[in-house]
């Protein structure tokens, strides 16, 4: 066999045995497309306010205390505030597994909360992406089968690469498959479509595909750092409330059930004068878009905001400065000042969504896990028909075989 026959017979088999989970991940990719921007209209986009003329919004402190006041039982620990540029946004209350509560930033009264049933939905779609739906113990095994599924599919798009090219160069020979062709039906339709959406996609799908690696195995985030030259950190065990989940502002920690969260409100004769703090964060970032700050529960503590200032997404347009309680700047992490390792870890996060580019990154992204679910449909019925084409001939050598026995007997009689 050729090197070609080889490899294709590999990239039929790897198809075959992958396709149905690489078509579920697929549709699934094409469903979380937009979900940032999706979960942050049905959070909050009901709740924009019209700023009145000639009045600013709340000092911090303030803000704080119209808060409390609003809202049930006061600021509960572990809030966050987070606040946007655009003077038509709400304030956000955060306040971990309970969500957020939106608030108007010129006078703290309480608009909404967050919608739990968006957030529900684009949580199964995940579930389905990562763990095909399964739940608890089950999510192991099924993380190992999309895993390993995942690996298929970054080789059919590698193989796939090399066996879309041509044997000849010639126009006759490439037009064929560098566009969709009218009036086909059958194999040649499916030949077709297969090649434009594997040629067109090839290159942002193998992004897609491969900076999934890291997310499904250590030893792929430890290829990411010794590529980029840098000591990957130690692996660590999952957080004890079951790991991250992504929302509107990126991934956030989630607190381990019971403790101290609800039990009794922040006292806020211990938050120290904010308006500085926020004033120097803004500052730091005369572009940003949105600023949060976790509460401080006790008295002189640090403060951190996280600073963003593009669309939530972009890790290299997010920085962190952390103040003493003085206001005194102790610290500022930025996405560029960061080792090399961790710089491309957070890229492979964020390519994988297309994120990392923003909405036009997501768009190609969305793009191309849509291509996916036509290569890997294409792919099967290709499959399919080759496999019905050789029981065909199968069934006629075995015919033609016993055609000369059926002839001898009738000249026997």
């Amino acid at each position: 066999m050729s090197f070609r026959k080889v490899l294709f017979w590999m990239h039929l088999i790897a198809g075959c045995v992958a396709g149905v989970v690489v078509l579920i991940m697929s549709v699934t990719g094409v469903m979380l497309t937009y979900e940032r921007q999706m979960l942050a209209r049905a959070d909050r986009g009901s709740y924009r306010v019209e700023p009145p003329a000639g009045t600013q919004p709340l000092e911090v402190n303030d803000l704080l205390a119209r808060l409390s006041q609003n809202h049930e039982g006061g600021l509960p620990r572990g809030s966050s505030l987070v606040m946007r540029s655009d003077p038509g946004e709400p304030v956000e209350l955060s306040i971990g597994r309970e969500g957020s509560v939106y608030a108007s930033p010129y006078d703290g009264s309480i608009l909404g909360k967050s919608n739990p049933g968006t957030r529900r939905t684009f949580q199964k779609i995940t579930a389905w992406h990562r763990w095909l739906g399964s739940e608890g113990e089950g999510r192991a095994t099924a993380k190992a089968i999309t895993g390993a599924c995942n690996l298929a599919f970054l080789f059919l798009v590698a193989s796939g690469m090399y066996l879309w090219l041509p044997k000849v160069w010639s126009m006759r020979h490439i037009r064929p498959i560098l566009w969709f062709k009218g009036g086909l039906s059958g194999k040649a339709r499916d030949f077709n479509w297969h090649n434009v959406f594997g040629i067109w996609a090839a290159v942002p799908l193998l992004i897609v595909v491969a900076s999934a690696v890291p997310m499904s195995y250590p030893w792929g985030t430890a290829l990411v750092y010794w590529l980029a030259g840098s000591e990957a950190p130690a692996v660590k065990g999952p957080p004890p409330s079951g790991g991250l989940t992504k929302g509107g502002g990126g991934e956030r920690r989630e607190r381990p059930e019971g403790g101290e969260r609800g039990a009794r409100g922040i006292d806020l004769a211990t938050v120290p004068a904010l308006a500085p703090m926020w004033a120097r964060a803004r500052q730091e970032a005369p572009d940003w878009r949105s600023i949060s700050m976790r509460i401080p529960e006790r008295e002189g503590a640090d403060i951190a905001f996280l600073i963003d200032s593009g669309d939530g997404g972009q890790p290299q347009l997010r920085s962190t400065l952390t103040l003493d309680a003085s206001g005194a700047v102790k610290r500022v992490e930025t996405f560029s000042n960061g080792d090399a390792g961790r710089q491309w870890r957070m890229w492979t996060r964020f390519a994988h969504t297309g994120e990392y580019y923003g909405v036009v990154g997501q768009t190609i992204a969305g793009l191309a896990s849509l291509a996916g679910v036509f290569l890997v449909w294409t792919g099967i019925a290709l499959a399919l028909r080759r496999f019905s084409a050789w029981r065909t001939r199968g069934t006629r050598a075995d015919a033609a075989a016993e055609q000369p026995q059926a002839t001898v007997g009738a000249s026997g009689r």
